[in-house]
């Protein structure tokens, strides 16, 4: 434990109490936004970014730490356990290097090297490689024996070579040192597989592609492995050979003797930690040759596979990195609020489906109407959406982007034009995942009457509301923000997903009263069975009054409070405080406040002048430090603030509705959809988005683009250039 504190600690630059604390708190149960907001003096302020690494880093080490044991008592139960590899094993401060150490010893299927051992040859590979003094040929007739199936001199020998390939291709430091040679100097080469061209036409920038293995972005690995994974691609990892091919001075390594080739830069690099080089003994071919061979056929075959692995571990961490970014600012956009809204789901022969809810999202109304072809009941659909906006007061209107976006998008805005009076705002939305959501458990319980056609509508309805609220109940895989998302590990995947959602849930807060049971089960502390739990409870008892009340649901239990109560609100109770992300194990802190300014809550509350008089200093004790009390401080001054930004609309340009209305240089207004690092792409209403490289987001370097512009942000920007063949849309940021 406290070699895992000191590594994290010096990672994150912080101190090791600090990291220790932390760990016994996430040991103990303890959540991250809980820890982050509510245990500052423990950590020392460790904010919810440095947790998550936190987490993510005790999880890695405590593996090593497991898989370091397994491998200390295999070794030893060989009886080959060294001091000298003991320690080397304690000292390994990664799998790849822990791995390197085992794998002389690691149990194998039946090799060629284990089978020459079995006929008695490991003493002649040991004497060559000892003495290359000695004649090979001559040594090895000493070891003839057809009995044990060595039939003549050539076999002794083959036998031989293979068991010292075996030991140069498990030299634990020369693998380190050959590993991190060929990751600074190899290059990933690609070409089409003949006749693929067409069929991997979307691959056609990797026909003829190579790069630097380190320096190949996230985007561009994922696509090649998965160029080859469709067989479209074939890739082959190149390092460099000697540079001067002329032969060496005499003596020197660096070449093979009669007028032979010189050795490769790796294969140097693997005599030299050997001792190995060609003087003129008799035995010195045979042993470079054997060199060779295990470069060949041994070690660059596995430091490929090693090497892709490392690129491809790299690049899913990337990727998950990105999606995670884009999740976070999808989850966290601006929410249009407690208002009536009316949800379109675009379509032409199905019909556009239509859903009212209410300003708490309560489902009121659907239907189906039909104004685009083949039907074009256009003047029945409009009297049927104004109709259903004068019964129920809607003021917004979300349109899904799907097929017959923009044609429905028109459609509102006749919607308004003909009737002001309504006072109508329209929106486009994204509406990935809403089918997804329509077919899902979740909604089922919430709908079971209602066709699943028209569940998407409701969806597409609620996200404009609050897009936390109602996007938490989809699989974040299926929002549809990420860069290559199916092509990364799935768990490593959600797990990072998961533990978004979790920060955004509970930076944002929950109304008790009015979440949903996917919702709250994103609180900290909490589960989908204690979830299902509240809202059984609210539906039988009522509204939550007091936070106090939720000790009577099942299964919320004392930690379980602790850990939720500060992130479930109470916005109209009998405590006003309960409507604030003060927990109550705090609230004596305010009693000690509200002594010292003689103001009931009320009056504090939202007392800007007030609060900012007061000292924290005076309210601390030995349990709640100045964080704490500055923390409750600010919440005072705006008892659950909402950090997402002000709800806004952009404006799509009118005629401006397939990828063929697109000219170079026209100026538009769109939705940043998803960002990755090679650019952002942009939803300009035409049905296919187009991408703000990232030479194209400033007027200045960008190392991030996430820096610039996030998913959800609304944007102007200026067409490049179109690619109707490939449904490619080039746009700009930039002011120049």
């Amino acid at each position: 434990m406290s070699s895992i504190a000191g590594v994290i600690a010096k990672e994150l630059s912080a101190g090791e109490r600090q990291v220790r604390a932390a760990v016994d708190l996430l040991d103990e149960g303890a959540t991250v936004p809980f820890i982050a907001r509510y245990r500052k003096e423990a950590t020392g302020g460790l904010d919810d970014a440095q947790l998550r690494t936190l987490e993510d880093r005790l999880h890695y080490l405590r593996e090593l730490q497991e898989r370091r044991e397994t491998v200390l008592r295999s070794i030893e139960e060989q009886g080959k356990l060294t001091p000298e590899l003991k320690q080397a094993v304690l000292e390994a401060d990664s799998k790849v290097r822990l791995e390197d150490l085992y794998r002389p010893y690691k149990p194998k299927r039946r090799t060629k090297a284990e089978a020459a051992r079995k006929q008695g040859l490991e003493p002649l590979a040991r004497t060559l490689l000892a003495n290359p003094r000695l004649v090979p040929r001559q040594e090895a007739k000493r070891y003839v024996d057809a009995e044990r199936g060595v039939p003549d001199a050539d076999a002794a020998l083959e036998g031989a070579r293979e068991i010292l390939m075996e030991e140069f291709s498990q030299a634990a430091d020369l693998l380190g040192e050959l590993r991190e040679w060929a990751w600074r100097t190899a290059e990933l080469h690609s070409r089409n597989i003949r006749g693929k061209e067409s069929e991997g036409a979307k691959f056609a920038d990797y026909f003829e592609y190579s790069e630097p293995i380190q320096r190949i972005p996230s985007h561009r690995a994922l696509a090649l492995f998965r160029g080859r994974k469709e067989g479209i691609l074939k890739l082959s990892l190149q390092v460099p050979e000697n540079p001067n091919r002329a032969r060496g001075k005499k003596g020197s390594h660096s070449r093979r003797p009669e007028g032979r080739p010189a050795l490769t830069l790796p294969e140097i690099q693997i005599a030299s930690h050997f001792s190995l080089a060609c003087k003129g003994r008799p035995a010195d071919t045979w042993l470079l040759e054997t060199v060779t061979q295990a470069w060949k056929k041994k070690i660059f075959p596995h430091l490929k596979s090693e090497l892709e692995g490392r690129l491809r571990e790299a690049a899913e961490e990337e990727a998950i990195r990105v999606f995670g970014g884009n999740l976070r600012d999808l989850l966290m956009a601006a929410p249009a609020g407690p208002r009536a809204v009316m949800g379109l789901d675009p379509g032409f022969r199905t019909g556009v489906k239509v859903a009212v809810v209410d300003a708490t999202g309560k489902l009121l109304a659907t239907d189906t109407v039909y104004p685009h072809p083949p039907q074009e009941q256009q003047v029945q659909a409009l009297k049927t959406l104004a109709a259903l906006c004068r019964r129920h007061g809607v003021s917004l209107i979300a349109i899904g982007n799907g097929t017959a976006s923009r044609e429905t998008d028109r459609l509102a805005a006749r919607l308004i034009k003909d009737s002001p009076e309504l006072r109508l705002e329209k929106l486009v939305v994204s509406e990935a995942g809403a089918s997804v959501y329509s077919a899902s458990e979740t909604a089922s319980k919430e709908f079971p009457d209602l066709d699943v056609s028209l569940r998407g509508a409701v969806s597409i309805a609620r996200r404009l509301q609050d897009p936390l609220a109602e996007l938490v109940k989809i699989d974040p895989k299926s929002i549809g923000v990420g860069q290559y998302q199916h092509d990364v590990t799935q768990s490593q995947l959600a797990r990072k997903l998961d533990g978004v959602v979790e920060d955004c849930v509970n930076a944002v807060g929950v109304d008790v009263n009015t979440a949903s049971a996917p919702l709250l089960a994103h609180v900290s502390g909490l589960n989908a069975g204690v979830a299902e739990k509240i809202v059984e409870f609210r539906d039988r008892q009522g509204p939550f009054r007091d936070r106090t009340q939720f000790m009577q649901v099942p299964r919320m239990g004392e930690k379980t409070f602790e850990l939720s109560a500060g992130f479930l609100r109470i916005p109209d109770g009998d405590n006003p405080l309960d409507a604030s992300a003060v927990h109550p194990e705090a609230y004596p802190v305010v009693k000690r406040i509200i002594r010292a300014t003689g103001r009931e809550v009320r009056e504090l509350i939202g007392n800007t002048r007030l609060l900012g008089g007061l000292k924290p200093n005076d309210f601390t004790d030995q349990r709640f430090g100045e964080p704490t009390v500055r923390d409750i401080l600010s919440e005072l001054e705006k008892p659950g603030r909402d950090p997402r930004p002000e709800f806004r609309t952009a404006q799509f340009q009118e005629g401006v509705e397939t990828l063929e209305d697109l000219a170079p240089g026209m100026q538009l207004e769109g939705v940043v959809s998803n960002v990755t690092n090679f650019g952002a792409f942009v939803d300009v209403g035409v049905h296919q988005d187009g991408l703000v490289h990232i030479s194209q987001l400033a007027d200045r370097f960008v190392k991030d683009p996430r820096n610039i512009v996030k998913a959800g942000d609304i944007v102007k920007v200026r067409v490049l250039q179109v690619d109707p063949d490939r449904r490619r849309i080039s746009l700009s940021i930039r002011r120049s």
